[in-house]
């Protein structure tokens, strides 16, 4: 009888795992495309590494839940590690001069990798009893791993803690104050002379703000800080400058009536990492002088 038992749990529990593997990888899949949408697509590298991860979300999606084949579910359980990997990267050190932050898509985007991780690697490792879900010699292989399944709880739980090591040291909102002076220089990328602010980083002007006012703010902010302070510009520089103030009572510093930003992507002088990105609601342009 208990023989019996537990073949029918077996039995339940590997349509369970493919229906919940493959919704999984979806949500994935789904979280990246609306990222590709609304503007990661302009990002140079990043935006078509994020449009090969979609296809490849929805593709093994379809695959896990069409044949419960252990092979591919390891093959999905690596692409969500990969996916997570990649972000963590994203925080930690950039990648392709992309610099990620702290918000709540991206941790929530990580919680279901590292959902995905889980369900598909005990899928993976779960006798299937189907012929078509039986893998070949691979997924046997895959069923008698030793120790298989603590194995996962403990990668599964190594993921969580690096996900929240990551985004706790991550820029989120960024901190304002109301006063000090924001010293404005000139420098170079490449040919090109553009306005910095005084550690050399270039800054930008947003599209979508409207004029003498910032209309980014919340995750936008994040990742575009909000240049703040009374200006003090070099001699030479054309165009004027100015403030606005901000809804938190912050003074930012206009040139030309356009509130000015830094970008994170941008790690040090002569890069310009943010230029002809159409992110965050809107393009934004390097301030380009002829100071």
């Amino acid at each position: 009888m208990e023989s019996t038992h537990v073949a029918v749990r077996r039995s339940l529990l590997q349509p369970a795992l493919r229906v919940t593997g493959a919704g999984l990888l979806v949500a994935t899949a789904a979280t990246h495309l609306d990222l590709y949408v609304t503007g990661y697509r302009t990002i140079p590298t990043i935006g078509w590494l994020f449009l090969l991860e979609v296809i490849a979300g929805f593709v093994l999606a379809a695959a896990v839940l069409a044949t419960g084949n252990p092979v591919v579910a390891a093959l999905g359980a690596g692409f969500a590690v990969a996916t997570l990997g990649g972000y963590l990267l994203a925080i930690w050190v950039g990648l392709f001069g992309f610099t990620e932050v702290r918000t709540t898509a991206g941790i929530v985007a990580g919680l279901i990798e590292v959902a995905a991780f889980a369900v598909l690697a005990v899928l993976a490792v779960t006798p299937a009893r189907a012929a078509r879900g039986g893998g070949g010699r691979l997924g046997q292989l895959l069923a008698h791993v030793p120790l298989a399944r603590p194995a996962i709880g403990a990668a599964s739980v190594v993921a969580l803690v690096l996900l929240f090591v990551a985004v706790a040291g991550a820029g989120g909102q960024p901190a304002t104050g109301s006063g000090g002076t924001a010293a404005l220089k000139t420098g170079k990328v490449g040919n090109v002379t553009v306005l910095t602010n005084a550690k050399g980083l270039t800054v930008y002007t947003f599209a979508a703000d409207s004029p003498g006012k910032s209309n980014c703010y919340g995750s936008c902010a994040a990742y575009w800080p909000p240049v703040t302070g009374t200006p003090s510009a070099a001699s030479g520089i054309a165009g004027t400058f100015g403030t606005t103030t901000r809804t938190d009572g912050t003074k930012q510093v206009t040139w030309n009536g356009h509130p000015l930003y830094t970008y994170v992507g941008d790690h040090g002088p002569g890069q310009a990492n943010g230029n002809n990105l159409n992110i965050n609601g809107g393009l934004w342009k390097e301030v380009t002088v002829s100071g």
